[in-house]
């Protein structure tokens, strides 16, 4: 529930839309919702600006289907996001979306498959200032970086993306550079060596979001190779997160786009 939310309801209660018996219910599950192995965080959205995001992996598709069924029944006009799911938890999420659609708000849900998201569209409502661009060094960085890129557009954001353009050849980075110029926030994923993002703020006033991802043979250390290197870099405009953390890049992306 956001600001948005809260005044419609309050208008629809003082307009006498709203009986006192659906206030009441609704104001039950405020701030958040106890279903027993989880808790629903409604009012996140009010406090941060975007609202709970649902981490599927070690879930039963069952408990993320009741997850997303409180989200629903709050009456709420975010998007939803589930990240790391995969196509079972997709059909049972799929299978409640398109019956709770039926009764009220039509919303639509769609399985991301490198990445394992799940979006489930509520509003096409663009708030971002500009553009939060997603470059991948490679093709094998793709699921992270969709991860990113699905994530900075479920919160309201302009996000395109620019994939295989690594330091083996950057005359294909350099291609780009009038896109990387109109970025207003740039999110750089990258295994291996992890280079690119040192090359990409380089070349941009625009802060760098790097993602170092476990893309790499033996010495990549799963993606340490490429994490500390980052952390390292001369580049003074480069901020980093976790190993394939997408989802926080693009939850940073989406904080510094709408400042």
């Amino acid at each position: 529930m956001n600001e948005h939310d809260i005044r419609s309801f309050v208008e629809a209660l003082r307009a006498g839309k709203v009986g006192a018996d659906e206030a009441i219910d609704r104001l039950r599950r405020l701030p958040f919702e106890d279903i027993g192995f989880a808790k629903i965080d409604h009012h996140r959205a009010l406090r941060q600006g975007y609202p709970e995001v649902v981490f599927a992996r070690g879930k039963t598709p069952k408990q993320v289907v009741e997850i997303v069924r409180g989200m629903l029944r709050a009456n709420s006009s975010h998007n939803i996001l589930i990240t790391r799911a995969n196509r079972a938890i997709f059909s049972r999420v799929k299978r409640l979306v398109g019956a709770a659609s039926r009764k009220k708000r039509a919303a639509r849900p769609e399985f991301h498959e490198l990445s394992g998201a799940i979006t489930i569209e509520r509003n096409h409502l663009v708030a971002g200032k500009g553009l939060i661009l997603v470059v991948t060094a490679g093709t094998s960085d793709i699921p992270a970086a969709e991860e990113a890129l699905v994530t900075a557009r479920a919160m309201g954001n302009r996000a395109e993306a620019i994939y295989d353009v690594g330091v083996a050849g950057l005359h294909r980075l350099i291609e780009h550079r009038h896109k990387l110029a109109e970025a207003r926030v740039i999110i750089c994923v990258a295994g291996m060596e992890g280079a690119l993002p040192s090359v990409v703020a380089g070349m941009v006033a625009a802060p760098v979001i790097a993602v170092p991802t476990s893309t790499g043979y033996g010495s990549s250390f799963g993606g340490m190779t490429a994490l500390l290197a980052m952390l390292n870099s001369c580049a003074s405009n480069v901020s980093v997160v976790n190993i394939d953390n997408g989802f926080g890049a693009g939850c940073v992306a989406s904080v510094i786009n709408h400042l």
